[in-house]
């Protein structure tokens, strides 16, 4: 059965599961699985795109690349960033020719077949090493031009063509930066941008320096990591500092970490138990232990190179917590919003002796300068009032004990954005708005239920074609297929990703945010950054005549509530660029209203061909 929509014509599967059922992290997928066979890639109708390249200049080097090829990111990843790889790797030129549209020229494969996620909604971050992140936007290329080499260019890294490019000389920070010190949120550092849009934003690099503390020791939470070049990113001085690493890898994918680290005796692992099906650590996490104190950071990015230079990301930085004196009580240096007992409980929900002595530490430490609450999901059933601990019961009980309500709040939208959808059912009712729309409509103590409009940001195929990245940018934003044609209701919702106000319409969003704004979009009632994406896995599902919660991924948020800074509302910062350090205004990271799709536009499907139009680098994307 084929259905119409204003986003395409999809054929409708006569399964009506809420999940997907993919294979376990590490397994070897069937040939059913691979993108390039999917048989429902006919369905979607393509329309030329109308709107125009615009090109973007970077300066770039290319060096050269090392004797020995470090492992292959198309051993390692979610389909979609393998894809990804495989594309950038082997780009296929868009032509007059329509030969090309579903044929690679020259196929490239390595033998291993391709490793699939353990989420049910093939989560964005499951990528490892590939990195195609400091390309150039170019000028379209006619359809009978051929891109010119780059003179006494090397074979291709399997990271990208230009995978070893130098950074601009002002890229990394060499004296304290000028940073919001209200709100503490940062975006990263994104190559090919204006300077001043870069003027308090953070690269990995500027974290790790000592500008910010003597590091002694350090505990990465993650879901993707690349050993070797995290290793680099922390200052000489520091780089034989103890590492403890929390993953969530299993069998193949674990050795394979633990592989890549042989080299570095440093570095140890703790393993995220995952013990219901589908579940991810998609936890961000750094605990920073300095010789001054301690710091937390909760951020969006992967520990790998493609993500910290041309996506759009989000962070929140604690400031630096000093020690407390000795035979303080167990309740010292408690915040206003309870972070220190709540870090204490998410890092208690692993039962990992490796986080013991991290649990001490920070016991010993003054957190109450901390303005923010912690929203964190951690796998398990829940039941009674430990149903309020985790993923979105626990932002709906933050928003009831901490916020009030507001006149006319049925008018303030709420806005959800993000870079990857999981399965949502047949129907609104199902998930979204039975469960999750009422969590994020909360204000207050209020029996009051109102019915405000939603927005949810999600790229389409004309923002991903038109970014630095090109199509590969898509390799970060999974969105099946499969998976798009059971809920085309969902895309009635869709906005399109646009970041002028931050210079980061073109850098892809891996961020992932949540809001209540005003009508006017002056004013913000709360603001979410966390690692969740739109999933019942990330974000827990009710059961059992909703007297229970299913949880099934690791991850971690932040939520800056207004009464936590004196506040009645948070004002939308109109340019938070160049950052100052005293604005009360608040740094969204997207434009203000946000765009609906238009009739034309559709939602970025990572597993289907996009060929009617190149993208930045004169390429198109062809699944096979």
């Amino acid at each position: 059965m084929t259905q119409d929509s204003q986003h395409g014509k999809w054929t409708i599967s006569s399964s009506d599961d809420d999940d997907e059922v993919l294979p376990p992290s590490g397994t070897t997928a069937s040939k059913s699985h691979r993108p390039g066979e999917s048989n429902h890639s006919s369905h979607w109708s393509h329309s030329p795109s109308a709107s125009k390249l615009e090109p973007v200049r970077a300066k770039v080097e290319v060096k050269p690349e090392p004797a020995k090829t470090p492992v292959s990111s198309l051993l390692i990843g979610s389909e979609a960033r393998q894809l990804a790889a495989i594309n950038q790797l082997n780009p296929v030129k868009y032509e007059s020719s329509p030969s090309l549209a579903g044929k690679r020229k020259k196929e490239v494969s390595d033998g291993s077949g391709w490793a699939l996620s353990d989420s049910d909604d093939d989560d964005d971050d499951v990528a490892k090493r590939k990195s195609v992140s400091n390309l150039p936007k170019r000028q379209p290329l006619s359809p009978k031009t051929k891109k010119p080499k780059v003179e006494k260019e090397r074979p291709p890294s399997p990271h990208g063509r230009l995978y070893y490019i130098d950074e601009p000389e002002d890229f990394f920070e060499a004296s304290v930066p000028c940073l919001n010190d209200t709100y503490r949120f940062y975006l990263n550092k994104v190559t090919g941008l204006d300077r001043k849009y870069n003027s308090g934003a953070l690269h990995i690099r500027d974290i790790l320096s000592p500008l910010f503390g003597t590091l002694k020791e350090s505990v990465q939470f993650n879901y993707c990591f690349d050993i070797a070049w995290m290793v680099q990113q922390y200052p000489s001085e520091f780089r034989d500092r103890p590492v403890l690493i929390v993953h969530g890898d299993k069998r193949e994918a674990k050795a394979r970490l633990v592989q890549q680290a042989q080299p570095y005796s440093h570095i140890r692992f703790c393993q995220a138990k995952l013990d219901i099906a589908f579940g991810t650590h998609h936890t961000k996490m750094m605990l920073l232990w300095y010789e001054e104190g301690f710091r937390v950071i909760i951020l969006t990015s992967n520990l790998i190179r493609a993500d910290w230079y041309q996506k759009t990301q989000g962070m929140w930085m604690s400031p630096l917590f000093p020690r407390l004196p000795k035979g303080s009580s167990a309740s010292a240096g408690e915040s206003p919003t309870f972070f220190k007992r709540d870090l204490l409980e998410y890092l208690a929900s692993y039962r990992a002796p490796e986080l013991e002595e991290w649990i001490q530490r920070i016991k010993e430490h003054d957190l109450s300068e901390t303005r923010v609450y912690l929203v964190g999901s951690t796998p398990g059933r829940y039941v009674g009032a430990d149903m309020e601990r985790w993923g979105h019961l626990r932002l709906r009980k933050l928003l009831y004990d901490h916020t009030d309500p507001i006149p006319g709040e049925e008018r303030w939208p709420v806005i959800g954005q993000f870079s990857s959808i999981g399965s949502m059912g047949v129907d609104k009712t199902k998930w979204l708005a039975a469960e999750f729309q009422r969590t994020l409509t909360t204000l207050g103590k209020t029996s009051l239920r109102p019915d405000p409009p939603v927005h949810l940001l999600y790229p389409s195929v004309d923002d991903v074609r038109t970014s630095l990245e090109g199509y590969p940018a898509g390799g970060s934003l999974p969105y099946s297929i499969q998976t798009a044609q059971k809920q085309l209701w969902l895309h009635s919702y869709f906005h399109r990703w646009k970041a002028d106000t931050t210079g980061r319409t073109h850098a892809m969003p891996h961020i992932k945010t949540y809001l209540r704004v005003s009508p006017d979009f002056t004013q913000l009632a709360w603001f979410l950054v966390t690692s969740a994406n739109l999933s019942k896995a990330a974000w827990g599902a009710l059961e059992k005549n909703n007297t229970q919660v299913m949880v099934r991924s690791y991850e971690l948020g932040v939520l800056y509530l207004p009464s936590a800074f004196n506040m009645k509302t948070f004002p939308v910062h109109k340019n938070p660029f160049p950052v100052s350090s005293s604005s009360s205004g608040f740094p969204v990271p997207f434009d203000l209203p946000p765009t609906c799709y238009s009739p034309k536009d559709q939602p970025w499907i990572w597993n289907i061909p996009h060929n009617q139009a190149p993208d930045t680098h004169g390429n198109i994307w062809v699944p096979s």
